[in-house]
């Protein structure tokens, strides 16, 4: 299948605090622009596929959404994989095209954690919550120091892909928080849950986000301008509950790269630029590290040396990730993994060939992996 599916449009809503909008209206307005983005009509998608909102779940979402869209599509669904949902819906796409079950699909997310409630990130967690354990942040920072104990990895590597966000962020004009951070200014911030600082987290936003997926035959029967190929994809889940694993410092991101690697054909070393899900900043670290770009015991010296910023062998989060350009969870990793083999994105990086996106979900429950190229 490599390369016979293209993400042939994009498009996205403001992030940040939308006051009365609805997760569907939100959805309404990205697919509307992925789709002028295609240059195609609604009248061309027999499919949608959407991540169910996190901050406020509802049966037959994908439904109301196809309701609100004006479409009585072939084939529509609604998944949960937390934010790994989104390349998963993807990948599902391009298996339902390559089986003959749609031709033009929808994918699609939106969510209102800002203005409205955010109590599923700060709820307590089960029986452990009798211990403390209240919030999404509190696995991480178990995981984070749990990493930082088996591999020596420092507080400035952590600080370090803050830094290179931010610094993304800054220089987009999209994006939610566009203030630069410093070493000095990461290492003096507060310790939410130790160790994790207050700029280990990622942002939380409204917003929405869509891209169009079809074939490549069907992108030059309708003469989209601008289709980027889906070269590879995977996914491997973790699973258990924090508590119950048997390993924290690795996850079966190795898997999923594993699986995807293995059907775009390439490894590595082959990729130009990584939109690496940062929900906090041990994500795309232990990503880095599972993906095999570079032993977890290396990662303050790769990122110390500039190898994650703009001007370095693999820049990240060039549009500034969820810890900067938008909390809302994967799908503008995607869009900007797009921009960049099209060679449009803000920040560009030269010479873009392979574009790797990792998406997360849960407390590292679940990850998929997308390669696209041209």
């Amino acid at each position: 299948m490599r390369g016979r599916c293209v993400i042939a449009g994009i498009g996205a809503t403001a992030f940040g605090k939308l006051p009365g909008r609805s997760s569907i209206s939100l959805n309404v307005e990205a697919c509307g622009k992925a789709l002028a983005d295609a240059g195609i009509g609604k009248e061309s998608v027999d499919a949608v596929l959407v991540k169910t909102p996190t901050s406020a779940r509802e049966i037959l979402y994908a439904q109301k959404l196809s309701e609100a869209l004006g479409l009585q599509p072939r084939m529509s669904f609604a998944l949960d994989q937390g934010g790994a949902a989104n390349i998963t819906l993807i990948s599902l796409a391009v298996m339902a095209i390559e089986a003959g079950q749609c031709e033009v699909a929808l994918v699609c997310y939106a969510d209102t954690p800002r203005s409205g409630s955010r109590q599923v990130f700060h709820r307590p967690r089960g029986d452990d919550a009798v211990f403390g354990w209240f919030s999404t942040a509190a696995g991480y920072a178990m995981i984070q120091r749990r990493f930082v104990h088996d591999h020596g990895v420092p507080p400035e590597a952590f600080g370090g892909v803050a830094i290179a966000c931010r610094a993304h962020g800054a220089a987009n004009p999209q994006a939610q928080l566009r203030k630069p951070l410093t070493m000095d200014e990461y290492l003096a911030g507060p310790v939410m849950i130790e160790p994790m600082r207050r700029d280990d987290a990622c942002l939380v936003s409204d917003g929405g986000a869509a891209v169009v997926v079809m074939s490549a035959r069907r992108a030059r029967e309708l003469g989209v301008a601008a289709p980027v190929p889906i070269l590879g994809f995977g996914q491997g889940h973790s699973s258990w509950e924090v508590t119950l694993r048997p390993e924290l410092s690795s996850t079966q991101a190795k898997a999923s790269a594993r699986t995807a690697f293995g059907m775009a054909g390439i490894g590595p070393g082959d990729v130009q630029v990584a939109q690496l899900y940062d929900c906090f900043t041990v994500t795309p670290l232990m990503t880095l590290a599972d993906y095999g770009f570079c032993p977890p015991d290396q990662l303050g010296g790769f990122v110390a040396e500039g190898r994650i910023g703009m001007g370095g062998d693999l820049p990240i989060n060039t549009a500034g990730g969820l810890l900067s350009e938008t909390g809302m969870p994967g799908l503008q990793l995607v869009q900007e993994a797009v921009r960049q083999v099209r060679g449009t994105a803000v920040s560009q990086v030269p010479g873009v060939r392979h574009a790797l996106v990792s998406n997360q979900g849960g407390t590292m429950h679940t990850h998929a992996t997308l390669i696209l190229g041209g």
